[in-house]
């Protein structure tokens, strides 16, 4: 039994993917997809930047769903690894967007228009630069650890 888990936003980096996207066509299909479903080139914010555009919450999260349904795809079609064969799809926040289309109960397209007007409805709720976001690690309470917890 195995499953399969996608990150959420924070992971994103300009030109993640770039590689696979120079390399292989089905991947720049994936992307042209997504592009063409927005009605802008999210491709181009993803592989060029710049880093405060691809960071605007309305762009990550569609973005990091379209590199993370990308690999997925290269690890089905370039590494023969049957994914579908999982017991379980999950993802943290976004990524359980990621998780629906990968499972096939939600379409690229569906998935990148749903996940850019969510990230752009979470971004008109807290005005830019106000506010973040803290990942506490290897924290002790009373001499107990917490990331153990």
């Amino acid at each position: 039994m195995f499953s399969v888990v996608f990150p959420g936003q924070g992971s994103q980096f300009v030109g993640m993917t770039k590689e696979l996207y120079s390399e292989f066509n089905y991947v720049r299909e994936l992307f042209q997809q997504a592009d063409d479903a927005l009605g802008f080139s999210l491709s181009k914010i993803i592989l060029e930047g710049p880093k405060e555009q691809l960071d605007l919450t309305e762009n990550t999260q569609p973005a990091i769903f379209l590199v993370g349904y990308s690999i997925f795809q290269l690890l089905k079609k370039e590494f023969k690894i049957d994914l579908n064969k999982a017991n379980f799809f999950a993802g943290h926040s976004l990524g359980e967007y990621t998780a629906l289309v990968c499972s096939n109960a939600l379409s690229i397209e569906d998935a990148s228009k749903l996940l850019f007007q969510r990230g752009k409805l979470m971004q008109e709720a807290v005005p830019l630069n106000k506010g973040g976001m803290i990942a506490v690690l290897n924290m002790t309470l009373n001499g107990v650890l917490l990331a153990n917890i």
